[in-house]
């Protein structure tokens, strides 16, 4: 995401917030997951990372992000900044 753009922040560049957390989910019927397995309910160690990525790059940042991640759902929000 930062080749797409994102995490710059005045002269600095690679900018971002890292938290640590526990990730659920249940894969259904036809999911792969890339831990566990389908039909049950795992948990997983994840990291949740924020950046600020300019409005004209989010898709290009989403592009990059969904390529990177070993989930085939990545779980995403995009909020919008307003600078009053």
């Amino acid at each position: 995401m930062f080749e797409a753009g994102g995490g710059r922040i005045g002269n600095y560049t690679h900018c971002s917030w890292y938290a640590p957390g526990t990730g659920t989910f249940f894969g259904g019927e036809g999911a792969s997951p890339a831990f566990g397995e389908s039909g049950r309910e795992e948990r997983v160690a994840e990291l949740r990372v924020e950046t600020v990525i300019p409005e004209g790059r989010i898709r290009g940042a989403v592009v990059a992000l969904r390529l990177a991640h070993p989930y085939e759902e990545p779980a995403y929000d995009v909020y919008p900044f307003l600078d009053q």
